[in-house]
């Protein structure tokens, strides 16, 4: 499947709880870090080939990243 087939935005998170994401586009995602009690909010344009890498990555590699809902993403951020 290419990206053109894929009907962002996507939503992802590292195994271990510590990392959620929208991806918005091939070339654009936000991330959720939860570091401690703190929750971080950044969103990314992945212009250079390792941040092109990384949205490849949490799209397709089952093994970095678990699918989640829309609602579980935002949830994250606003509890």
């Amino acid at each position: 499947m290419a990206f053109e087939d894929i009907n962002f935005p996507v939503y992802r998170k590292y195994k271990n709880g510590k990392s959620y994401f929208k991806i918005i586009s091939r070339n654009e995602f936000e991330e959720i870090q939860l570091i401690g009690s703190k929750k971080i909010k950044n969103l990314i344009k992945a212009i250079q080939l390792p941040e092109m890498n990384h949205v490849f990555d949490l799209v397709y590699n089952k093994d970095l990243a678990l699918e989640i809902t829309k609602e579980e993403y935002e949830e994250t951020y606003n509890t």
